[in-house]
């Protein structure tokens, strides 16, 4: 079988230049050209401390945990998916995850939300990142472009605004009867929109999507005249949030998504097409803890019930300096019970009481720290879990005992559920009232 142009896996798939007979989610082939790249890729990962694959036997490539999607120079796409559903159309259900994940953790708006289950199923990840940019823009020159003046200092016959007096007089003979002038035009040519126009042109190159291609090409005819930009990140240090460009803010995130500056969760590509890659571990830890916090304002009344990377303790001191700072990733006292919770991206099993439902005993050494120097050794500890149908959402929490004073619970998290914030912050409220499964 010969390889595809688009492949669709999901975390931790192994990736060959060989012939494959069936491919999978967790199989798949890719060209020898993409292979080499995706190698060259990993090394300049592994240089800045991250670990993007594995190489087995030199023949397969295995992915971690990043999720997104990636565009070779030979134009191999490789779309990641995060790897949670196991039953029905499991790649339609963990794309739209994906993409509300994205859109969540970075608080990124929507315009197609009706149509973006239909959408999904044929559509890449970047195609719906480049679909949201063009609904966006596409709203946003309903409203109006915004425009700015600009001073313009030229000779001409005629005066027209302020003479330039010091250049007029230097005029040499004979050219007397031409006036250099200097004055203000009003035009659309701005740092905003010249990234408005970047993005757009790249969207034009770059989508394959026939409803993308008619709208991207029907509103860059609508902004022919406006220049793009010669330096992005300088227009971005440009951009302006004052009240008059208010409409522009619900674009500026997919523009930075577009044309990669300025991504806090992703690590981009810097080749053709839109690559973009998220630490899925990362996307789960902010998705849940921008729930809890929104759970808990509506729920207590206060926006400082959920603190986020607390790091007031240290594992040790040295000469008088904290070495080794901890950073649970999630703090909240209900009732004068203060709780330290973690989030991990990793899919516990049940069933498999062999290898201890895949709990990680590094885990548990990190959660006793955290009990230990944010405690004092008596309180209790959470880790949460992605709930899937190994670790089904109505589990009830697992229950260990560090001593009789220190707990720890274990339990998961519903990202399908909208309630699934309000009820792990209504469990919390009710401390260990509620009946837990014990585990010796």
């Amino acid at each position: 079988m010969s390889p595809r142009k688009h492949v669709m896996v999901r975390e931790y798939a192994r990736l060959t230049c060989s012939a494959l007979t069936e491919q999978s989610l967790d199989r798949a082939q890719i060209s020898e050209t993409a292979f080499d790249w995706l190698c060259q890729l990993a090394a300049s990962f592994s240089s800045a401390g991250a670990k993007l694959l594995q190489l087995d036997d030199r023949k397969w490539l295995r992915l971690d945990s990043y999720v997104g999607v990636l565009e070779s120079p030979c134009g191999q796409v490789i779309e990641v998916l995060p790897k949670i559903h196991d039953t029905d159309d499991c790649a339609t259900k963990s794309r739209e995850l994906l993409c509300r994940l994205i859109a969540e953790a970075m608080e990124l708006p929507t315009r197609q939300a009706e149509n973006a289950s239909l959408a999904l199923k044929h559509n890449s990840l970047s195609e719906w990142v480049m679909a949201q940019f063009l609904a966006e823009l596409d709203y946003l020159l309903k409203r109006g472009l915004r425009f700015d003046y600009l001073r313009v200092e030229e000779e001409q016959r005629y005066l027209r605004g302020q003479l330039n007096v010091v250049q007029q007089l230097r005029q040499p003979p004979g050219r007397q009867h031409h006036f250099q002038i200097r004055h203000d035009i009003f035009v659309p040519n701005r740092a905003e929109n010249r990234l408005l126009m970047s993005a757009l042109q790249l969207v034009c190159k770059a989508t394959q999507d026939a409803e993308n291609w008619r709208l991207a090409h029907e509103l860059r005819s609508q902004l022919l005249e406006l220049p793009s930009s010669s330096d992005i990140a300088a227009d971005f240090k440009a951009w302006r949030d004052d009240r008059l460009m208010a409409h522009y803010q619900a674009i500026k995130p997919w523009l930075e998504l577009i044309l990669y500056q300025r991504m806090p969760l992703a690590t981009v590509g810097y080749y053709r097409g839109i690559s973009m890659l998220f630490p899925m571990e990362r996307l789960f830890e902010v998705t849940v803890a921008k729930a809890l916090q929104k759970a808990a304002v509506t729920l207590t009344g206060s926006n400082k019930a959920i603190k986020t990377q607390i790091r007031t303790a240290a594992l040790c001191r040295y000469q008088h300096q904290p070495w080794f700072l901890l950073k649970p990733d999630l703090s909240t006292e209900f009732d004068g019970q203060h709780w330290i919770m973690d989030t991990k991206w990793k899919r516990l099993d049940l069933n498999d009481t062999a290898a201890k439902f895949g709990l990680s005993q590094q885990d548990f050494y990190q959660m006793f720290a955290y009990g230990h120097k944010y405690l004092a050794g008596s309180g209790n500890l959470v880790l949460i879990y992605p709930a899937w149908q190994g670790f089904p959402a109505d589990t009830q929490p697992l229950h260990f005992c560090y001593s009789d004073e220190l707990s720890l619970y274990v339990l998961p998290y519903d990202l399908e559920d909208k309630n699934a914030a309000k009820n792990l912050i209504s469990w919390l409220q009710q401390g260990n009232k509620q009946q837990v499964t014990a585990v010796a």
